[in-house]
Parts: C-alpha cells; sequence; structure tokens
C-alpha cells in the first residue's frame, strides 16, 4: 500500500521561511509526477507546484519566485521550499503522487502565516 508521510509545516511570521518534505513508501513502481497542493479553510484545494520528469517544474502564479519544488528521485522523497511566506499562504498542504495513472494523498500539514 502507498503511503506519503508530510513533515515541515508550523507556525511562521510573515516573510518566514519553511521547508515541506514528502516521503513515500510501499510503491514498487515508477513515480511520473510529485506536487503538493494546499487548501485553504472554506476554499478548493489547489495546486501550488508539480514536479514532472516529462515537463519538469510548474508552479501556480501566486507562489512562482518564492516557492521551489524539488525531488530526490533516489529516495521518491519531494519538498517544497518556501519563502517569503504570506498570510494568504496559510492552508493544509497536501502531497501528490501520480503513479502510473493512480493519484494517491498524504494526509496533509498545516502551515499557518501569521505574525
Amino acid at each position: 500500500q502507498v503511503q506519503l508521510v508530510e513533515s515541515g509545516g508550523g507556525l511562521v511570521q510573515p516573510g518566514g521561511s519553511l521547508r515541506l518534505s514528502c516521503a513515500t513508501s510501499g510503491s514498487s513502481f515508477d513515480i511520473n509526477t510529485m506536487g503538493w497542493f494546499r487548501q485553504a479553510l472554506g476554499s478548493a484545494r489547489e495546486l501550488v507546484a508539480i514536479i514532472d520528469g516529462d515537463i519538469g517544474t510548474n508552479y501556480a502564479d501566486s507562489v512562482k519566485g518564492r516557492f521551489t519544488i524539488s525531488r530526490d528521485y533516489a529516495k521518491n522523497t519531494v519538498f517544497l521550499q518556501m519563502n517569503s511566506l504570506k498570510p494568504e499562504d496559510t492552508a493544509v498542504y497536501y502531497c501528490y503522487i501520480l503513479a502510473q495513472g493512480t493519484p494517491y494523498w498524504g494526509q496533509g500539514t498545516q502551515v499557518t502565516v501569521s505574525s
């Protein structure tokens, strides 16, 4: 059974940084795409960043220039470096993978940006 375990969320002041990690286990096949989504209270889940072996990386306009997604292919781990955080970045962040056409989600990690 595929499992995704996120870590690195927390409370940070505006302008601060956080680094999210998502480790995967249980997958015996190649993971095509890894990424991060987020869901703020009362809002729909939205794409934050995606990293894919074919298309490279893609970011939501709201995080371009501030967030960086990276991947450790050997460990099937994906990271999200978040800099210059803003209060509007407050949300639950979900790790996402697409493996042979099947999507999998992590349990989510809370990121709160507040002074």
